[in-house]
């Protein structure tokens, strides 16, 4: 064999299991659940666990998918710039950040209790404040404080910045917050729609009124980057998420996060929540 056609030959090789290599290496998706008492290992099983229904649902060989989880804004931002995930899913305040800079587009909502969105509520002792205006300064506490930006513009609607406005007290766990407002030890908590839901089950011996309840604010899902996926990625795996929640193992896995079912994404709200966003105060 001629020198040229030997190393023609070694270069196709070299290709072929290079090419191998490559298809044989998961594809990431990034998980960010900015301020949530989630434990990262706990985080990736699950997350791991519902991979899997997903690639069955999208007649994916199995671990095409790998996952990556944070809790960390900060940490989520990083791995987004290192990993280059086509999809992630991730907080709607990170996708309203992100969405410019990464070309990111909403794919999928969550629907929970029969809705895409939720409402944030400013809880406090009945009978203690009136008003948003008589917490200014105040000690008020929550889980939700991980993304400032994002209460500001869309919670809160540019009306105040909670950083400077109140006296912040963050929590991993929403009911640790909730037991120190019950003790008197904070003036109020600020709860998302599911922690707001929760509030009945709870044993508290203090009476709560909302002080403030915020608009409707979309639930966020799945997200895509346009140029690292096509058209039809976009709408293959949206197809198999949607599916997610029907397959047997699935439903647990919806069940366990409180999802009914996940929908195409509700494109109206979303570009109000966008455009609130560029709006920013």
């Amino acid at each position: 064999m001629k020198p040229n056609s030997l190393l023609q030959l070694n270069g196709l090789i070299l290709g072929a299991v290079l090419s191998l290599h490559a298809a044989a290496d998961p594809e990431p998706i990034v998980v960010c659940y900015p301020g949530g008492p989630v434990n990262e290992a706990d985080a990736n099983t699950a997350m791991e666990a519902m991979l899997r229904v997903i690639e069955k649902a999208g007649e994916w060989p199995a671990h095409r998918f790998n996952s990556f989880f944070t809790a960390d804004p900060a940490q989520c931002k990083t791995l987004m710039t290192q990993k280059k995930p086509a999809f992630a899913i991730t907080s709607l305040g990170l996708f309203l950040e992100q969405r410019e800079p990464l070309s990111l587009d909403a794919i999928v909502q969550p629907r929970m209790k029969g809705a895409t969105s939720e409402r944030y509520h400013l809880m406090v002792q009945k009978g203690h404040y009136s008003s948003v205006a008589s917490l200014q300064g105040k000690l008020v506490g929550g889980t939700v404080f991980e993304e400032p930006d994002f209460l500001q513009k869309i919670v809160f609607k540019g009306t105040l910045a909670p950083t400077t406005f109140f006296h912040l007290a963050p929590s991993r766990q929403a009911i640790k917050a909730l037991r120190s407002l019950d003790k008197g030890e904070l003036d109020a908590v600020l709860l998302n729609g599911q922690q707001f839901d929760a509030l009945p089950s709870l044993p508290l011996k203090s009476s709560l009124e909302a002080v403030f309840t915020s608009d409707v604010v979309p639930l966020m899902g799945l997200i895509a980057n346009r140029n690292l996926s096509s058209a039809e990625d976009r709408t293959h795996f949206a197809k198999a998420l949607e599916a997610m929640c029907l397959d047997s193992e699935g439903k647990k896995l919806c069940e366990l996060f409180g999802i009914e079912a996940f929908v195409a994404v509700d494109k109206g709200a979303i570009d109000a929540a966008i455009a609130l966003w560029k709006k920013g105060h």
